[in-house]
């Protein structure tokens, strides 16, 4: 323990991201002797930690916009803040608070880990626009004190773009917590006897970057051909594609899919589900949906997007098909419907075996404490 604790900064761009998969960092950070300050836009997800000590920070994030004095006013938020409370080290989550708040810290001198959670939409976008948001992540990762990527792709990216510069390393995502989505009895159905249906689930942002177009497309061929499926849509609808809420209600009252809106907790939806469809083509980390769905033994039928392909052995654990391509997609799940329902109860098992293995949310904790240990140690040695 020490004397004199320092302050780590965790900075980030939503309530779900502190809550659902930085708190045990952040335990673990207090528990090892360091103050903990959280900026983060406030929201519900808040109130499920008042039992932990840390402070709070309230920043004006507009996540998916692109006005330069919004985003100017951010990095002078983010400068001012670290200013003032001098920390140690930051840690820095998400595309908008790795950049400004990266830039911030590297102004002042202080050191910062950047997790790269995916390039998101970036990759899908062209020209002058693509090309200006790349140059400002290799403004900010070259200057990092280590470079965090969640799966070896993204890696390979960022060091042929001229990103990486010091130490990285990689992780699995961000871990799941195995304890929190623990293996959950598997759900009757499909065996033409209990009348019971075969649930499936797409948990996520409804973005069409997602694969929204593709999981819709897929409900609507499987219903014609198997009445006795429930394709389920559990998250918020992006303020950008406001014409969602509109599309699913139809959809809804044409009996196609359920949309669920948004949830505090997804377990109980998992729960009743036989598999989670994450129909991704976007520039993912690694996909925390599928991490907590498989941790759950519910089977994985997704793209091979990085970030997704590797939480899955195809045909054991779940399927994997080429993003994008519903035929595939499509080809999969009646594989999934054919197959006796004790084998798909096996196949989620073999894959909560799997993420146990590799995704452990203990291996992302040790990392962050090894490479705070490391960079801590090196600043106060050069002093």
């Amino acid at each position: 323990m020490r004397e004199h604790k320092k302050l780590i900064a965790v900075l980030t761009n939503n309530d779900d991201d502190i809550y659902c998969f930085r708190k045990e960092v952040i335990e673990a950070l207090i528990a090892n002797g360091y103050d903990v300050l959280i900026s983060c836009p406030y929201g519900e997800k808040f109130e499920l930690m008042s039992d932990i000590p840390y402070i709070y920070d309230d920043p004006i994030i507009d996540r998916r916009g692109t006005n330069v004095i919004h985003d100017f006013r951010l990095f002078r938020h983010y400068r001012k803040l670290l200013k003032t409370y001098r920390p140690s080290a930051v840690l820095a989550y998400t595309a908008k608070p790795n950049v400004y708040g990266g830039l911030a810290a590297k102004s002042l001198g202080i050191p910062y880990i950047s997790n790269i959670t995916g390039f998101g939409s970036v990759l899908n976008k062209q020209g002058l626009v693509r090309a200006f948001i790349m140059w400002l992540f290799k403004l900010v990762y070259r200057g990092a004190a280590c470079l965090m990527f969640q799966n070896a792709t993204n890696r390979q990216l960022a060091i042929e773009q001229g990103m990486v510069k010091g130490e990285n390393r990689l992780i699995p995502g961000s871990g799941v917590n195995t304890e929190r989505f623990h293996l959950l009895s598997y759900p009757a159905g499909g065996d033409g006897v209990d009348g019971e249906a075969v649930v499936f689930n797409y948990i996520g942002r409804i973005l069409r970057d997602k694969g929204v177009e593709d999981y819709i497309e897929l409900a609507r061929r499987v219903k014609a051909k198997y009445p006795q499926t429930e394709f389920n849509m559990l998250g918020f609808i992006e303020p950008t594609e406001a014409h969602y809420e509109t599309d699913l209600q139809h959809l809804q009252d044409k009996g196609i899919i359920v949309y669920r809106g948004s949830q505090k907790d997804v377990r109980p939806f998992i729960e009743r589900s036989h598999a989670t469809i994450h129909p991704s083509t976007y520039g993912e980390g690694m996909s925390n949906v599928l991490l907590e769905s498989a941790a759950s033994g519910r089977v994985l039928i997704t793209t091979d997007n990085p970030g997704c392909r590797e939480t899955v052995n195809d045909e054991e654990t779940g399927y994997i098909y080429a993003g994008g391509n519903v035929d595939q997609l499509f080809a999969a799940v009646e594989k999934f419907l054919a197959m006796p329902n004790e084998q798909r109860k096996a196949m989620g098992e073999r894959g909560r075996e799997k993420v146990c293995a590799e995704f452990s949310r203990t291996i992302v904790i040790n990392a962050y404490l090894e490479e705070l240990e490391r960079i801590l140690t090196k600043e106060d040695t050069s002093r």
